[in-house]
């Protein structure tokens, strides 16, 4: 018998905490009270059949003390005039929350939202998106709204997160829930205190203007004629900034994200090398200086190869793809390894030509899960198409 159980009653209303809704009423005063419920009643025949059920499954809800069950007379062509269920309701937002043991987290959410109404008004927006999220850091609210409510005061301080001087919070907070503080620092502070072209939590100090650790790119010149410390093997680690303001006088710039490929790169006229691991393109976008160069960039051949290259074109439109192209990949049939996980999404910054490819790996048109290490392409396959660009 599939009638509406007090179980099914408290399923619904726990489906409207799951969503965030009846947290949501202390911001935006939804869902509307009264609140009808969902109501299975028995059928004329299962009355006559079960009338002892019935009558005890009327008994059940009537003790239900936060709902409101209305009734309504019915004449059954065996039993007579009988008081049935017509319809159950919650009347008010106080009933609902008791009636799923959540008043407590309730009444928590309730302060949390007066805290921020009175501090800082604009983030009960974020408070009526997140509701779970926001109660899920009650314990730590009053403290992430004194970050905000500093860093207000103090935009792109040029300092480091670790020099920041508020009572009772430490470097460690701030870095430990960055992730939120973004998003409400977003929220609060005008566009001139953010600087859009940093995203992420990695990106968090840059983003909003305090000083990073500095990251570092490593590179080669592939001729000696450019060379930075007057060697010919030179291998070069530069913080980002004294990189980005070096400007050389090249023509080519190539990224590989394997270290011996780095390493062992074909020397090249009027060219440069970076070995691309461990970190992001952000960093290279401001490098003004290779807009005016032809970035090569060398991956493996494999989906997350081609959503590399697609990212890298986020940044440097104009970049082209080296080696990962179906001829390279037949050619090395007897290397081919295995992606432990594809990507499947679509890549809208591929050529048609690097497109088809990509199709034909995440569809495992060729292979199921087909990975080319760039490291096992030979070298001297390597050193032909390399050569092959110094005669353009």
């Amino acid at each position: 018998m599939k009638w509406t159980r007090p179980e099914d009653l408290r399923q619904q209303v726990q489906r409207l905490w799951d969503r965030g809704e009846l947290l949501r009423y202390h911001t935006s005063g939804e869902p509307a009270f009264p609140l009808r419920l969902t109501l299975k009643r028995p059928a004329s025949t299962e009355i006559a059949d079960h009338f002892g059920d019935v009558r005890e499954w009327i008994a059940t809800l009537q003790k239900l003390s936060d709902l409101r069950l209305e009734m309504r007379g019915v004449r059954h062509r065996i039993l007579g005039q009988n008081t049935l269920p017509d319809s159950i309701w919650i009347d008010s937002h106080s009933q609902a929350v008791s009636f799923i043991s959540k008043s407590r987290e309730s009444l928590r959410f309730q302060k949390l939202v007066d805290a921020t109404r009175q501090q800082d008004p604009a983030l009960v927006d974020w408070l009526t998106r997140y509701p779970l999220k926001a109660l899920a850091l009650a314990d730590k609210w009053d403290k992430l709204l004194l970050v905000v409510s500093w860093i207000k005061a103090h935009p792109r301080p040029g300092i480091y997160l670790r020099q920041v001087d508020i009572p009772g919070i430490d470097s460690k907070f701030i870095e430990s829930h960055r992730g939120v503080l973004s998003e409400l620092l977003d929220i609060v502070l005008p566009s001139q205190s953010i600087d859009p072209i940093f995203t992420g939590i990695g990106s968090f100090s840059a983003r909003y203007g305090f000083k990073r650790k500095p990251s570092h790119i490593r590179f080669r010149m592939l001729d000696s004629r450019h060379s930075i410390l007057g060697g010919t093997r030179e291998d070069v680690w530069l913080d980002i900034d004294n990189f980005l303001a070096l400007e050389p006088d090249i023509r080519r710039f190539f990224i590989t994200e394997n270290e011996i490929n780095f390493l062992s790169f074909p020397q090249h006229p009027d060219s440069t090398i970076l070995f691309g691991a461990g970190y992001g393109w952000e960093s290279l976008a401001r490098a003004q200086w290779l807009q005016n160069c032809e970035i090569f960039y060398w991956g493996d051949i494999d989906t997350h190869g081609f959503a590399i290259l697609d990212g890298l074109r986020k940044h440097f439109p104009h970049t082209q793809s080296l080696l990962m192209d179906k001829a390279t990949l037949l050619a090395h049939r007897a290397l081919w390894g295995v992606e432990p996980s594809q990507t499947t999404r679509d890549l809208i910054r591929l050529t048609q030509t690097e497109s088809d490819l990509y199709d034909e790996l995440r569809t495992n048109t060729l292979q199921d899960s087909i990975r080319l290490e760039q490291e096992l392409v030979g070298f001297d396959w390597v050193e032909d198409a390399v050569a092959a660009l110094a005669r353009q």
